[in-house]
């Protein structure tokens, strides 16, 4: 089995390839990106192709790439808040009109689609659990920059719905709720706001800078570890049955809920046991910060992000594993031991 990994070169991008080249004997991966860093170490694997290439100019390579392979991941956008507010139409660009044409193209050649949607597209929502089939999507006012990576997101998922209708699209749909685990982000750039914000936090310590809660952390998130991320996207390739077929899946872990307060000082405190960095930390403070100040007028956060997994565990057999503080240290330990 041939799947083509669009965005290969990228946190999940890379986690996924990993999994598939080691421990798949029977598929093999395309990947698609205009580096490779991350994936460096895969170039030897006879199983595994890389093509660089930018998905918005070199349309004919892509085109050729979806009709040549049984499987479409397409992994590429832009997931930075600093993004969505001062560039708001690169989101656009590569986010929504670069993924339609992916879409439009696996729907063209018949192909598989397994697509990520994102825990963004349920906005301010004020369910307790957002589930896949009931829970409203709640965005703010178009002055609201931030949530154009949101409604580009929220736009796809609909067309992908549509195109399972009107052409019988075989898709796959996951929302994944806070990632994170070792290449996540480029820590070493200094940067506020460039990153998200475990990766954002290690890269404070590195440098020394204090830590920054935006409007006081109270906002809690969910994380999941990249291990289990990655083994809920094996059970959809797999697809037993058929039964990831026309589904929507959250992929996180509810029991990982953490205010972003918590997550700073969990931080901190693990951060000391490393030698690269005890020296930063012992002058490093938590401050708060103004979202104004920090990101913009565009800015709006969402305070409560709590998945719903029903459908995951009963469907793909999934449960997360990994609990906070281990996919915490686990995540640190890849950057500074």
């Amino acid at each position: 089995m041939n799947i083509l990994i669009i965005g290969v070169g990228g946190f999940i991008g890379s986690h996924l390839s990993d999994e598939i080249i080691y421990n798949h004997e029977d598929w093999r991966v395309i990947g698609i990106d205009i580096t490779s860093s991350k994936v460096d170490h895969l170039l030897s694997k006879k199983k595994f192709k890389f093509i660089q290439a930018d998905i918005l100019k070199d349309f004919d390579l892509l085109e050729k790439q979806i009709n040549e392979c049984d499987i479409v991941f397409s992994l590429a956008a832009i997931a930075s808040p600093l993004v969505y507010v001062q560039d708001p139409l690169k989101i656009f660009e590569l986010d929504f009109e670069a993924n339609l044409r992916i879409v439009r193209l696996a729907a063209k050649y018949d192909k598989r689609l397994i697509f990520p949607s994102t825990s963004e597209v349920y906005g301010m929502c004020s369910d307790e659990e957002f589930d896949e089939e009931t829970s409203n999507f709640v965005t703010g006012p178009v002055c609201k920059q931030r949530w154009i990576y949101s409604c580009s997101k929220q736009m796809l998922d609909r067309v992908i719905y549509a195109y399972g209708i009107r052409d019988r699209l075989r898709y796959t749909l996951f929302r994944p709720f806070n990632w994170i685990g070792p290449r996540l982000d480029n820590i070493y750039n200094e940067n506020s706001g460039s990153s998200r914000v475990v990766s954002q936090f290690l890269s404070n310590i590195l440098h020394g800078g204090n830590i920054n809660l935006v409007d006081g952390g109270k906002q809690s998130r969910c994380f999941t570890y990249i291990s289990d991320a990655i083994e809920a996207l094996i059970k959809i390739i797999e697809n037993n049955d058929n039964c990831a077929d026309k589904q929507i899946f959250n992929i996180g872990t509810p029991y990982n809920e953490i205010t972003v307060k918590a997550l700073a000082n969990k931080i901190i405190e693990f951060s000391r046991k490393y030698e690269k960095i005890k020296n930063q930390v012992a002058n490093i403070k938590i401050v708060n910060a103004d979202s104004v100040e920090y990101y913009g007028q565009s800015y709006q956060d969402v305070f409560k992000r709590v998945p719903s997994i029903k459908k995951a565990q009963n469907i793909l057999k999934w449960m997360p594993v990994v609990g906070i503080d281990e996919l915490l240290i686990k995540t640190m330990d890849f950057y500074f031991k």
